[in-house]
């Protein structure tokens, strides 16, 4: 007999209410994965998630710096590993939805590939772009690569997802967002929360006028940053 379940993803910094076009739940019967694929992808998942939380969370209590650098290695080398892997698998198989591998599986790859260096990242957008049209990956994924990209590449971001710490004050910022007028539209049609709502998550505060305001001083902030 066959299993089918509905996956609703609910992830506070990802989700929120439906909208038209909009990916963020998918019908999945596991007896259609391709187990050798998802046992892989899931260990990849493992691989990318735990290096990271360690890291972070050393980085957060300001832990020994020789500790806080070996743990930065091993998620770089970890990452490394995992995009060999990745990349063998979408180019042998293409995307793998969560209707495939299930969602841990299918998010490995997103996580992988946002975690890549920016050729990579910008090879798979199209992959990406398509996957989602097809609703093989959450719209709010879509947007997050994106910005990264965006960012990257000097440009506005579109989503409000991206932002960094100021080295000097430790302060953190949105990087510069595009037509602010239209953010929460754009935000709501990509299954992403309100800004000030991500915000809050993020330990931030959010006020459009103030930050438009702020975006001379942060584009100044940005600038010095890349100089060094």
């Amino acid at each position: 007999m066959q299993i089918l379940k509905s996956y609703i993803v609910a992830a506070a910094l990802l989700c929120a209410g439906g909208v038209q076009a909009q990916v963020n739940s998918f019908n999945i019967d596991s007896t259609k994965f391709n187990r050798p694929l998802k046992a892989t992808l899931d260990s990849v998942y493992q691989l990318d998630q735990a290096p990271r939380f360690k890291y972070l969370e050393a980085r957060q209590k300001n832990n020994n710096p020789a500790l806080v650098d070996s743990l930065r290695k091993a998620m770089v080398e970890h990452d490394h590993d995992n995009l060999k892997k990745c990349i063998a698998i979408l180019e042998k198989y293409g995307w793998q939805g969560p209707q495939k591998v299930g969602m841990e599986g299918s998010q490995a790859l997103f996580l992988v590939i946002q975690h890549a260096d920016l050729p990579t990242q910008k090879k798979y957008l199209p992959m990406i772009r398509d996957a989602e049209r097809k609703g093989e990956i959450l719209s709010s994924n879509l947007a997050i690569l994106e910005d990264r990209i965006n960012v990257r590449e000097g440009a506005q971001q579109q989503y409000g997802s991206q932002a960094f710490t100021d080295n000097q004050t430790n302060k953190l910022y949105f990087y510069p967002i595009a037509n602010l007028s239209q953010l929460e539209e754009r935000r709501k049609r990509m299954g992403l929360v309100p800004m000030a709502e991500y915000a809050k998550l993020m330990q931030m505060d959010w006020n459009p006028q103030q930050y438009q305001k702020s975006l001379p001083e942060i584009e100044k902030i940005i600038a010095r940053q890349k100089k060094k």
